[in-house]
């Protein structure tokens, strides 16, 4: 049996399960399979490795983007200039003929992002009318805000990240608090992305404190979440004209990336 699985705490859907069970059907993969593994906290990453020879990878979720790194043995470029991984491959030493001393546990832990690969995708769809977006504000700070910025720089529209707790500033990294938002700001930045998990089902009525008196038809909003489809966030930017996206799409590409990962 060849096993894969989706760590994250709390664990409040079947997306990840439910894709991989039915790609497994579709190309007639009798002996995979996938399943959920909630984990608080990412120190059980390694007795679950341990105690299961034959998972052999997973898809990490919230909270454990950017804490898992300190357990993995090597990242991709994608995870190094982002920062944070949410698929991991794991190599298991009898899967060579040669025990090579980087197998000296027994198997080889490689992280990756997929949510880069998904969201500038999934954003490029989003921007294909061709209005040029010079600076978007990403909501958050977490594994998947570091993916978005990645994305962004590499398109070079320029960024600053909105928090509830601003940090020490940095050249490099630019943040507004929600209170320090106003008409100024909103307009000078038209794309706004949020990477949090507010909004999310089933906290419905959770939405960030923008003041969303300042949202104008010119602004385009993208929500990372997909359960529900429309978001409270969402819901307001589109009454007020603006253009929406959730997160859906980018759910399906980079669940397609890390298939492909796992496949390798």
């Amino acid at each position: 049996m060849k096993r894969y699985g989706l760590i994250g705490f709390p664990l409040k859907n079947n997306f990840s399960v439910n894709y991989f069970t039915e790609k497994f059907k579709q190309l007639n993969l009798k002996d995979y399979s996938y399943e959920n593994f909630s984990l608080e906290n990412i120190e059980d990453l390694i007795p679950l490795i341990e105690v299961n020879p034959d998972l052999l990878g997973l898809n990490i979720t919230i909270p454990h983007k950017i804490s898992i790194i300190k357990y993995l043995d090597e990242l991709d470029e994608s995870a190094q200039n982002t920062d944070a991984v949410n698929c991991v491959k794991i190599l298991r030493s009898e899967q060579f003929s040669v025990h090579s001393s980087q197998f000296n546990k027994g198997y080889k832990l490689i992280g990756f992002n997929t949510d880069a690969y998904g969201f500038e995708k999934s954003l490029s769809t989003f921007l294909s009318d061709g209005k040029k977006i010079d600076a978007a504000l990403i909501l958050g700070t977490g594994g998947a805000a570091k993916a978005v910025a990645y994305v962004l720089q590499n398109m070079k529209i320029d960024f600053s990240f909105v928090t509830r707790n601003i940090k020490h500033q940095t050249s490099n990294t630019k943040q507004f608090s929600y209170e320090m938002l106003d008409e100024k700001i909103l307009a000078e930045h038209p794309l706004i992305i949020n990477c949090t998990p507010v909004g999310m089902f089933p906290n419905l009525n959770e939405v960030h404190p923008i003041p969303y008196q300042f949202i104008t038809p010119q602004h385009l909003a993208f929500d990372l979440i997909y359960h529900p489809s429309e978001t409270l966030f969402l819901n307001h930017f589109r009454e007020l004209g603006a253009k929406t996206k959730n997160g859906l799409e980018m759910l399906h590409l980079q669940a397609d990336k890390a298939w492909e990962i796992f496949r390798i």
